[in-house]
């Protein structure tokens, strides 16, 4: 399987032979098992305290012929905290449970169930990442994930570039990636930020971003820039090539493509 280098410009440079994973078959299943194992969620809850840091003293019983009793009293067996006390007559107030003032959360989120502890097989990973990679050179995979580009033909897949982009600045690098992507697909290379519609705002995820481009460079390769993600070689993984799902819109640069080949041999 060969594939065109283009340079800087968008036009046609010369060939690559490109490695035998890059037409391997696509296990979806594999790439979800692994994206799911990787899963990393900050885990949260309540302390363990909370709702019973109260200075009032005092616990209640629910037997009867006791004196500190809540039974006959035509009050409800809640739990309450004890204010003042004159004989056997209290000043009290309902404390503690979940659906009175300052009590605790009837059902917080648990630390253990927010610890991901999935594993994963070394063989399954290396199958999802050679299936990441082939999925970013097969243009139904990529015209099923992106919505607007269902009715498009992809030509040039995968994207291989120079390794001379990795030198321009960022003006010049966004221009040379316009020419070499087209009109609709450097849209899609574009990080865009938009404000959510709806009550997540309130709810700790105001923004929702797309996943852009996906530049991987030689190793010894450097590229600075905000409009896209860039990933070396050495640091690539199933998480950068399959964000969102398989099928992302990536490029490689020609010294990338290369590396790739010795790395998965």
């Amino acid at each position: 399987m060969k594939a065109k280098i283009l340079d800087i410009q968008g036009k046609e440079k010369g060939n690559i032979d490109l490695p035998n994973f890059f037409s391997q078959p696509i296990r979806e299943d594999i790439i979800t098992k692994v994206l799911e194992t990787k899963k990393n969620q900050q885990p949260y809850a309540p302390s363990l305290l909370a709702g019973k840091q109260h200075s009032a003293k005092g616990k209640l019983l629910h037997r009867r012929h006791v004196w500190k009793s809540q039974k006959g009293r035509g009050i409800s067996r809640i739990p309450r905290k004890i204010f003042l006390r004159r004989g056997s007559q209290f000043n009290w107030e309902a404390a503690e449970a979940p659906n009175v003032k300052g009590g605790m959360r009837a059902h917080p989120p648990k630390i253990l169930s927010k610890i991901n502890t999935k594993k994963i097989n070394k063989k399954e990973l290396k199958i999802a990442l050679i299936s990441a990679l082939s999925a970013t050179a097969n243009a139904k995979t990529i015209s099923e994930r992106y919505e607007s580009l269902k009715k498009e033909k992809i030509e040039n897949l995968p994207f291989v570039v120079e390794s001379k982009l990795t030198l321009l600045k960022t003006k010049e690098l966004l221009s040379s990636l316009k020419r070499i992507l087209g009109e609709r697909l450097f849209n899609l290379a574009l990080k865009k930020r938009k404000i959510r519609a709806g009550k997540g705002k309130l709810r700790g995820r105001k923004y929702k971003k797309n996943a852009g481009l996906l530049l991987v460079v030689g190793e010894k390769e450097k590229l600075k820039t905000k409009a896209f993600d860039v990933k070396s070689v050495k640091n690539l993984s199933v998480i950068d090539l399959a964000k969102g799902g398989a099928g992302r819109l990536t490029m490689y640069t020609e010294q990338a493509i290369k590396e790739l080949k010795e790395k998965l041999k």
